[in-house]
């Protein structure tokens, strides 16, 4: 399905955050593998996040989705004891999240684990991750292309220390974390380098502790996981999604006018909760609540330079943005976006360019210079937040078509119809 955007001018609107992807991810796995009862509140009930819990269901946990009463998860933990009879097939889509995730928790079955999904899926690499769980007691066979899914995983996690190299997800990383309480031994996790989109490491960690799970990191980047700490069944509410809520908060700024977004906590770990940062720094005003959060934009918007390496999913909502400003902009630290639902950084720059923009792309960094703008088809490459970033962008130049409007529903499902009243 297609849909064209148009023109809209200053705007006076207030939005609900949805809730957050990468907490509720991370708490239906802590929840699955906990002993006793979880309850997850206002999970995000989204393709991704019902990917992860099918999953987690056919390695053995009993897990209701209560949508008919209230927006509500019930877990019966397995305490770490997953069943895996038969060896069964994962198949994730394309949701990376969930496959790299649920990866190291293959190690915690008796059988082996094949974890697979769609042809985009299968371009995108696993390789550190595949090396990092051989060390710490797995095996992994790639089926088709060596460091790639589909993969099939065995073995038993042992635990121990290990070296990891995060450049290319931090979801790697937080696989291993995510698994390690249930080791035969602590597990020291050494990330080599800078990880990408390092502030997800601490949203993992966040989760973890709040299942119970002692994890301390003695220096940057090195992590210790305690074993004899393993998750215990909670009452966990997620909180609002800064990455969704940032093309709310993107409709003031190429508007103008003012967007406030509920159900957004002001000191979260969410390393997308810097967007409104840099709207900030390009002339955007901004307000803090208790369980809000107000951008308004009254003058012309600046250029900017800005690293986005921990805020990777606002990468394209912040070039939306620059591309209005009346300067330059260069986003840095965005390198592993090639390996997202999309290429990101081509996916980008080629739609911009569709719609007159000024555009160049190289391997880490966007350049954005102010060039007058008009509408124009988006190919989307079937990724939700191409189709997001640019339906908010078609806000402030009008006659911008959206293709395969429907991906939107891997991560914010009412996306659309939030935006009814201002399309």
């Amino acid at each position: 399905m297609n849909r064209t955007i148009r023109r809209h001018g200053e705007v006076d609107l207030t939005f609900a955050a949805p809730p957050s992807k990468s907490y509720t991810h991370r708490a239906l796995i802590a929840g699955a593998l906990a002993t006793g009862e979880t309850v997850i509140r206002q999970p995000l009930d989204a393709v991704d996040t019902r990917l992860t819990a099918g999953a987690l269901r056919s390695l053995g946990a009993s897990i209701t989705w209560e949508t008919w009463e209230q927006d509500n998860v019930r877990i019966a933990g397995t305490g770490g004891l997953l069943s895996c009879l038969g060896g069964p097939t994962l198949d994730l889509g394309n949701s990376g999240t969930s496959l790299r995730l649920l990866a190291s928790l293959s190690l915690l079955c008796d059988h082996p684990v094949l974890l697979t999904g769609n042809q985009r899926m299968q371009e995108r690499p696993i390789g550190p991750l595949a090396d990092a769980i051989t060390h710490v007691g797995g095996s992994v066979s790639f089926l088709k292309k060596p460091g790639y899914p589909p993969l099939r995983i065995t073995g038993h996690l042992i635990g121990g220390q290990v070296t990891i190299d995060g450049s290319e997800s931090s979801q790697f990383i937080s696989s291993l974390l995510l698994a390690a309480p249930y080791a035969d031994h602590p597990m020291t996790i050494t990330v080599a380098g800078m990880p990408a989109s390092r502030s997800y490491l601490d949203v993992t960690v966040d989760v973890m502790r709040w299942f119970g799970a002692e994890v301390s990191e003695e220096t940057v980047n090195i992590f210790t996981v305690s074993n004899r700490q393993r998750y215990a069944g909670r009452t966990f509410t997620v909180e609002g999604d800064y990455s969704s809520a940032s093309y709310f908060f993107a409709i003031a700024a190429i508007c103008g006018g003012r967007v406030k977004v509920t159900g957004l906590a002001p000191a979260s770990v969410q390393g997308d909760r810097r967007f409104v940062d840099a709207l900030a720094d390009m002339g955007c005003s901004v307000r803090y609540e208790k369980d809000a959060v107000t951008v308004e934009r009254a003058g012309p918007l600046a250029g900017i330079t800005a690293d986005m390496s921990s805020s990777p999913d606002t990468v394209q909502t912040l070039c939306m943005v620059a591309a209005v400003a009346k300067s330059p902009s260069v986003i840095t630290g965005i390198s592993h976006l090639k390996f997202k639902e999309s290429d990101r950084i081509s996916t980008t720059a080629e739609n911009l360019r569709r719609l007159g923009g000024d555009v160049r792309a190289g391997d880490d960094r966007i350049r954005i210079r102010p060039a007058p703008l008009h509408g124009g088809t988006i190919d989307t490459a079937a990724d939700h937040r191409t189709a997001m970033s640019f339906a908010v962008l078609g806000l402030g130049i009008g006659e911008v078509t959206i293709t395969d409007t429907e991906c939107v529903d891997k991560s914010f499902p009412g996306f659309w119809k939030s935006l009814t009243g201002v399309m």
